[in-house]
């Protein structure tokens, strides 16, 4: 049979076969296909897909695998819960798994970065360049940084001075160093605090290189002291000195700057060598002290703080770096010495302008002057010469105050308790609380001075001595003292005469005590007398002399020898 003539039956059987061959070949084709496809996709690489589909829960992405892979919706989220993907997104993932029990591809976008992230990493380490990250948490020790995987910020690597307050770095996109990594480990060490010095060494070299005396810059307030402020200038610190703050008084530098504030500056002093640089606040403010002339005028009243109270006087403020200063015998017409009381720091007072010294920078001020002056009432009431009555109130070494009712108490003076008494004891002659008489003497309302004396109740002993012991006249006294120099002798209740010791005798004394003891009474003859300086000069040897005729002869002689001997002794001690 020839074999082009096939019979019906079996054409069609031949033509099954034939369509059976090609379908197995087509199969078995489409086999070998997706082998070859599914081999070149390796378990524990990156690819770049396809967002297909996204869901709260998952993301669909299509990597050109015969199935679709499924990559964990959280993966995804922003840190405030948002999804940061969208449908039809080309992504970098990472293959975990080919198949999963749910038969599709097992993706990790996070690994995938991660991965990418070392990679930058190692580079940038390698390099010393910066890497850009995101501070995400607070941490024990510092900072949780995201620079594609997570890295450790320490506290003392997050800036150039020591941070307190860590919150406020969260959220925060900034440059780090990375200082150190193990990738086994997963630990990532970084440092803004070396990109800040870096930039703060190149800004300081720029700032060095332009600073001069005189300058008017911007600075920031880096730091406050007790003693003053330091300022950055860019890269520079500059001190600010408490004195240089204000052209007032400065309690606190806290009180007048905050760290962070900008402020213009003024630079005093800057010393190249040890680039150090001091800087003045108040030199970039007018000085009040320019106007001071015209703004405070003799006479006038202003009011103001008071802004220290001493025994000296009230410092009080009138405006911003002008005081002026109340001495404490302007504060009230009866206190003139202190301390001051009824006046105390913080309280506002109205004082007059007494004088401005511009030169000196100094206003002296007073408040007595809106006060009744009690002065004027004791001029009217006290007259000199007026006998008054009054109780002892203090007793000093000087005398002894006393209390006439008055505001003001006057005073004795121990010069003024008696006319013959010398060196007197005021402590064992009064108490406090004695009643006691004297005259008036002196109220002087310019001097704040109200004197009183005793002994001016009655006459000066002294006035009418001659009278009483006339020159030449012989009297007879009594013994007190015995000098080397001579003897005195009381010749009336608080008055003493001086015979010198050539006065004693005829005859050569040696000693005085040889020819008078103390308690004796003698026979003195009156010689000279000075009133001005209460001085009697006597004469023993002259006394027993009867011959009134001889003693006028010697009288021109002798008492001019003799007063120049008395020269230099004190008949009072």
């Amino acid at each position: 049979m020839s074999t082009t003539q096939i019979p019906d039956w079996a054409k069609e059987f031949t033509g099954e076969l034939e369509e059976t061959k090609a379908t197995k070949k087509a199969t078995e084709f489409e086999t070998l296909l997706s082998e070859t496809k599914a081999g070149s996709f390796v378990e524990g690489e990156c690819y770049t897909g396809k967002v297909i589909t996204v869901t709260d829960d998952y993301v669909m992405i299509d990597i050109g695998y015969k199935q679709e892979g499924l990559v964990f919706a959280k993966e995804f989220r922003n840190y405030d819960g948002s999804l940061k993907v969208k449908e039809g997104d080309e992504i970098e993932v990472y293959l975990e798994k080919l198949e999963s029990h749910l038969g599709n591809l097992v993706l990790s976008k996070d690994k995938a970065e991660i991965l990418q992230a070392w990679d930058k990493i190692s580079e940038a380490c390698e390099k010393g360049e910066p890497v850009q990250g995101t501070v995400i948490a607070k941490v024990k020790g510092g900072l949780s940084v995201d620079i594609g995987v997570k890295a450790f910020l320490p506290g003392s690597q997050i800036d150039i001075r020591p941070t307190k307050n860590l919150d406020k770095f969260i959220g925060k996109k900034m440059e780090f160093k990375v200082i150190k990594f193990n990738k086994k480990r997963g630990n990532i060490v970084l440092s803004r605090r070396a990109i800040l010095a870096e930039e703060r060494g190149k800004l300081r070299d720029e700032t060095l290189s332009q600073i001069q005396e005189g300058m008017i810059v911007k600075g920031i307030v880096k730091n406050i002291t007790d003693y003053g402020a330091f300022i950055d200038l860019g890269g520079v610190d500059g001190l600010l000195h408490i004195t240089d703050m204000s052209w007032g008084r400065v309690k606190h530098p806290s009180n007048l700057l905050a760290v962070g504030d900008e402020i213009n500056v003024k630079i005093l002093k800057y010393d190249s060598a040890k680039e150090r640089v001091s800087l003045g606040l108040k030199q970039v403010l007018p000085n009040p002290w320019e106007t001071a002339k015209e703004t405070y005028i003799v006479g006038t009243k202003v009011s103001g703080e008071i802004v220290s109270v001493k025994d000296y006087g009230i410092f009080v403020e009138l405006s911003d770096g002008i005081e002026g200063l109340v001495h404490v015998s302007e504060v009230s017409w009866t206190n003139v010495k202190g301390p001051i009381k009824g006046h105390n720091v913080g309280e506002t007072i109205e004082a007059q302008v007494l004088e401005v010294d511009i030169e000196n920078k100094r206003i002296s001020l007073g408040i007595k002057q809106f006060l009744d002056n009690p002065w004027d009432a004791l001029i009217a009431k006290y007259p000199k010469g007026k006998e008054v009555e009054g109780t002892v109130k203090a007793i000093v070494d000087f005398g002894v105050f006393v209390d006439l009712g008055e505001d003001i108490d006057a005073l004795i003076h121990v010069s003024d308790l008696s006319w013959t008494k010398k060196n007197v004891n005021v402590a064992s002659e009064f108490n406090v609380g004695d009643k006691v008489k004297a005259a008036v003497l002196t109220v002087d309302g310019d001097n704040s001075k109200f004197c009183l004396g005793i002994k001016q109740l009655e006459e000066d002993p002294w006035k009418k001595i001659e009278a009483r012991l006339p020159v030449g006249s012989v009297v007879e006294g009594e013994v007190m003292r015995v000098t080397d120099f001579g003897a005195f002798v009381e010749l009336e209740t608080g008055i003493e005469g001086l015979v010198h010791i050539s006065e004693l005798s005829e005859e050569r004394v040696e000693k005085p005590e040889d020819v008078v003891k103390v308690g004796e009474k003698i026979k003195t003859r009156v010689m000279s007398i000075d009133k001005d300086e209460k001085k009697i000069a006597l004469s023993k040897k002259n006394a027993e002399n009867a011959d009134l005729g001889a003693y006028a002869q010697q009288e021109a002689g002798s008492t001019s020898a003799l007063a120049e001997k008395l020269k230099g002794f004190n008949v009072k001690e």
